[in-house]
């Protein structure tokens, strides 16, 4: 071998070392992320924002040199809120974008369905959704979203500790996040003194919701939990109000834009489960609202007083993975899933963040409030 050939095995060697697997990319001198999002579908108000918080962070790390001399550039595929969209959206950047990293929407079966692909071209995924359920797709899955129980839990509290209602129904669509959130309801409502009257199902397209929410009143109920995503939750609201119905209603996770209307229609009879960047400007100065401020200057720079939530939880996983790619100084897919799963006690802008081998669902802490909405601003309540 002479000395050209010694020179370009060495330089290639010290390529693979320092995590340009990837031609490539590699030779484009990018890191390429890739999002499978429903932009369309029920899922869309949640999955736009997620993916504008993923871009503005990838702008924001661009503008201060990018992350082992590798700009960020982001890859978005509409999967429509479709789990059959989801797989061939995922086929597709694995095999022509050549993605380094998934960070991805809300559709959990969307992710769940992509994930023996992803885990075969060992591509890590940072997720706005649960996990998938298999051990060996797990290990390469990570997610920004606290655990569903939290949700349920913080609802159960507020009626507990606020109210005399001790009989509540549970609407959920049939969404993986949704079921999940639907068995933590019926498993621990006894704890907080609370009975499951009825349990009713809806699908997301589902223009009237009168019929559930009416077993629900003859059952005795006093509240409604709203588990899902989307415009049936005025549909609700609307329904209730036809009903002539005093039952609250309590909503899971969601934006603003969807909030603000049904909020006109039942007043003080909605509550609905908020996050730290909803309820940015009543939060105690400390580390949490700090990293939320870092997160809001350009976020409403670019998009004024538009709903933060979800798309700080995007900003979030691009910064754990950049965070990964600094702590193991590489940009491979094994490495930076070994890193993440070495980050403990990171501030985001949902709560802190606490990775190990057994725990790849980062916030272990309940970081939501119950919040309404009166005169048009948002109060906190419990």
């Amino acid at each position: 071998m002479d000395t050209r050939d010694q020179i370009k095995t060495a330089l290639a060697a010290l390529l693979l070392s320092a995590g340009f697997a990837s031609p490539a990319t590699a030779a484009d001198g990018v890191y390429k992320i890739g999002i499978s999002a429903g932009l369309t579908g029920y899922a869309a108000t949640v999955d736009r924002a997620w993916r504008d918080g993923v871009q503005i962070a990838a702008e924001a790390v661009n503008a201060r040199g990018g992350v082992l001399g590798r700009k960020l550039e982001v890859v978005v595929e509409d999967n429509r809120s479709e789990p059959q969209e989801a797989v061939t959206v995922y086929r597709k950047m694995i095999s022509s974008d050549q993605v380094d990293i998934f960070i991805s929407g809300c559709v959990s079966a969307g992710n769940f369905a992509a994930a023996p692909m992803v885990v075969k071209a060992e591509i890590p995924m940072m997720l706005c959704s649960i996990l998938p359920q298999q051990p060996a797709q797990v290990k390469w899955a990570f997610s920004t979203l606290p655990p569903a129980g939290f949700e349920v839990e913080k609802r159960f509290e507020y009626l507990k500790e606020q109210t005399d209602i001790r009989k509540v129904g549970v609407l959920h669509d049939p969404t993986p996040y949704a079921l999940l959130q639907k068995g933590v309801a019926e498993k621990v409502a006894a704890k907080y003194g609370i009975e499951v009257v009825a349990v009713e199902a809806y699908k997301q397209d589902d223009a009237d919701l009168s019929v559930q929410l009416g077993k629900m009143q003859a059952a005795g109920a006093g509240a409604v939990l709203k588990i899902g995503l989307g415009g049936t939750t005025l549909t609700a609201a609307k329904n209730l109000k036809q009903l002539g119905s005093k039952m609250l209603l309590l909503t899971s996770l969601e934006d603003l834009a969807v909030f603000r209307p049904v909020a006109e229609v039942l007043g003080e009879q909605f509550f609905f489960v908020a996050s730290p960047s909803q309820v940015y400007e009543t939060l105690p100065e400390g580390a949490l609202k700090t990293e939320i401020g870092k997160f809001l200057v350009p976020w409403r720079a670019k998009f004024a007083d538009r709903d933060p939530n979800w798309a700080s939880r995007g900003w979030d996983g691009v910064m754990l993975a950049v965070a990964a790619i600094e702590k193991g100084k590489s940009a491979s897919g094994p490495a930076v899933r070994d890193a993440i799963e070495a980050i403990t006690g990171w501030q985001g802008t949902t709560g802190t963040y606490d990775f190990g081998p057994e725990q790849h669902q980062g916030i272990t802490k309940n970081p939501f409030v119950i919040a309404t909405i009166a005169g048009g601003k948002i109060k906190i309540v419990k």
